[in-house]
């Protein structure tokens, strides 16, 4: 065989190679975050719940879901599992920032506005005399119904 009609198979071989070794690596450090859970560490499970880990078994974790609230899940569910200060950032509010607070709005990353003179935004007097001049539309709507059309 000629060997330039072997090139597209030897490229997809190895481009099908590559895909299955990254996706390998990416589930054996998913099971080896699982197998290092402990109690008392903070999880975020795949559905988005985050939680408490309290016992940890063969193929199932037990995790506190909220104070004397205990449920039993599979370790597979387990999507994440967190550090004190992430799981406390996120659950009790607690901030990690010394002090840093963000606004409700932009106003303040804005440049101070209130020295410049106010935008008028009401409607003028005189525009309620003023005729419209789109006369195209007048004439097209002149003597028909609605739906009816200049057909010949």
């Amino acid at each position: 065989m000629n060997p330039v009609t072997l090139l597209p198979f030897i490229v997809l071989i190895g481009a099908m190679f590559l895909m299955t070794r990254s996706a390998k690596k990416k589930q054996a450090a998913a099971v080896q975050m699982r197998n290092e859970m402990q109690p008392g560490t903070g999880v975020r499970t795949i559905g988005g719940m985050y939680a408490t880990v309290k016992e940890v078994h063969d193929d199932t974790v037990l995790l506190e879901v909220a104070p004397g609230v205990h449920a039993v899940y599979a370790k597979n569910a387990v999507g994440a599992v967190l550090d004190d200060e992430e799981y406390n950032r996120i659950v009790h509010g607690d901030d990690a920032l010394d002090g840093a607070v963000v606004p409700d709005d932009a106003s303040s990353l804005t440049e101070d506005a209130s020295d410049d003179a106010a935008i008028d935004l009401e409607k003028k007097a005189g525009a309620d005399d003023a005729e419209p001049t789109d006369t195209k539309s007048d004439k097209k709507s002149e003597g028909k119904a609605d739906g009816e059309a200049d057909a010949k």
